[in-house]
């Protein structure tokens, strides 16, 4: 069956709970597989699990790369460095990384200068290898962290995520988005994708049939509803499913 990663740290309809101490302690004494949990950067290099790339204040829209580890720990209602929840994490739970940030466009060029591979540094250092994936919807990400490590010979599955939010585009750039997301050939090949990331609904129409011909991992997210996880936890589904309701998919498992 496939196994389950608690989504943002397993907070379950409680937001202010999302990558959260509390919601890490919790997940790491159920019977999960992978805890998943957002990453920003900050304006002084620091990594913090967030979802958001900006903060409110006063009123005001702040965003994240533009503030110091100090300033966003003063104005953050609950907040968790990166390292200390890889430490966490080792020898625990496996981490499923979720990448919120791009690097300036000109670092893409030398992939090891890339914000992206300077985090997944980090969860190599602290976790080691194998004990850990890496997602982010972005492609040129995907292919950076691809790069680095080929070069260095790691074998680390890094995922493309489908499914990015369209409320804010214009209807061209809407279609042309959830096109590429339901006949995904092309960006997993130009990104090297060797994980394919995936909403469940997007993952039901197309997505989850493109992978298992490729032969690729599929992760299917964010699935909650008892009929659903029990459609994406049955063998051959999926190879990995993020819900924010671990224990509910843990009793499915348990029973099935």
């Amino acid at each position: 069956m496939a196994m389950i990663s608690a989504h943002r740290c397993g907070a379950g309809s409680d937001l202010d709970l999302e990558n959260t101490r509390a919601a890490l302690d919790r997940a790491l004494t159920l019977d999960v597989d992978y805890v998943e949990f957002d990453v920003q950067r900050l304006g002084d290099g620091t990594f913090v699990l967030f979802h958001d790339d900006f903060v409110e204040l006063d009123g005001r829209t702040v965003p994240m790369a533009g503030l110091t580890f100090e300033q966003f720990s003063g104005m953050a209602d609950h907040f968790m460095r990166y390292d200390d929840v890889l430490a966490a994490l080792k020898g625990v739970k496996h981490a499923h990384i979720d990448l919120k940030f791009v690097s300036p466009e000109s670092s893409y060029a030398d992939p090891e200068s890339t914000y992206e591979v300077a985090a997944t540094k980090q969860a190599l250092e602290i976790l080691g290898a194998g004990q850990f994936i890496i997602t982010t919807l972005e492609d040129r990400s995907v292919r950076a962290v691809r790069d680095w490590a080929d070069g260095i010979g790691l074998d680390l599955l890094v995922g493309l995520s489908l499914g990015r939010d369209i409320a804010e585009m214009s209807l061209v750039e809407a279609v042309r988005t959830r096109l590429s997301e339901f006949f995904p050939g092309a960006r997993i090949r130009d990104s090297r994708a060797n994980l394919v990331v995936c909403h469940q609904r997007i993952a039901r129409y197309t997505v989850a049939r493109f992978a298992r011909r490729r032969g690729l991992p599929l992760l299917v997210w964010t699935v909650d509803e008892p009929d659903a996880l029990a459609y994406w936890l049955t063998p051959d589904a999926a190879w990995l499913v993020t819900t924010n309701y671990p224990e509910r998919a843990i009793g499915l498992v348990k029973t099935a």
